[in-house]
C-alpha cells in the first residue's frame, strides 16, 4: 500500500545556512525510492509517496541520507496525511478568522505535555496563547511570530529537549493537507 508522507525538515535555507535546493532534495527522495516527489516553499518541506516504512523510518532515513550527501545533520519529522488533516481539524483557534501569519502549529517527534510547558507564565504572554494537541503545539501571536514573546520561551532548549521540534505557518499547515491528499 502507497502512503503519501510530509516531510519536514528544521532548520534549512535560513539566513544563508545549511543550503539545501529543494531540487536536490527532490533528487534525494527519489534515490531513497520514494515516488510523487514535490517540495513546497525553500524552507523544508517535501511531500512524497512510499511503500515502504513508517513514519520515524522514514525520517531517519531521509535524516542519514542529508547528513551523508550535504555533509550537516538536519532534523526532520515525517508525518502522514491523516495525522496532517488531524492537526488542521483539531485546531482549537478559529483558524478561517485569523491571518496566517497570527497562526502556527510546532510539531513534535513525540507526546508532549503541559508539565513541560510549566515554567513558562501564559498570563503574561497575553494575548498570545498556545494549546497542546497530538504531538503539536497550536501557537497563537497576533503581532507575528518573528516578534512574540511566548514563540522565544516556547522555542528554549529546556522546554524541548528530548524532541525534535519545528513550527509552520497555518498556511504551510493547511498546503501539507492539501499536497499529502491521497
Amino acid at each position: 500500500m502507497t502512503t503519501t508522507y510530509a516531510a519536514l525538515l528544521r532548520g534549512i535555507n535560513v539566513g544563508g545556512n545549511r543550503k539545501l535546493p529543494m531540487a536536490d532534495l527532490r533528487a534525494l527522495l527519489e534515490e531513497l525510492g520514494h515516488g510523487d516527489v514535490r517540495t513546497y516553499l525553500q524552507s523544508g518541506q517535501a511531500v512524497f509517496s512510499s511503500t515502504h516504512g513508517d513514519e520515524e523510518s522514514l525520517a531517519a532515513e531521509l535524516t542519514a541520507a542529508i547528513e551523508k550527501r550535504f555533509g550537516f545533520a538536519v532534523d526532520v519529522l515525517v508525518r502522514d496525511h491523516a495525522y496532517l488533516r488531524a492537526v488542521a481539524d483539531a485546531c482549537p483557534f478559529p483558524a478561517a478568522e485569523l491571518e496566517a501569519k497570527q497562526l502556527h502549529a510546532t510539531y513534535f517527534s513525540g507526546p508532549v505535555d503541559e508539565e513541560r510547558f510549566a515554567g513558562i507564565d501564559r498570563a503574561a504572554h497575553l494575548p498570545e496563547e498556545f494549546r497542546l494537541g497530538d504531538r503539536v503545539l497550536y501557537l497563537y501571536t497576533p503581532v507575528g511570530l518573528g516578534r512574540s514573546r511566548l514563540a522565544e520561551q516556547l522555542a528554549r532548549p529546556r522546554v524541548n529537549k528530548g524532541l525534535i521540534a519545528t513550527t509552520r505557518n497555518w498556511n504551510t499547515v493547511l498546503k501539507l493537507v492539501e499536497m499529502t491528499r491521497p
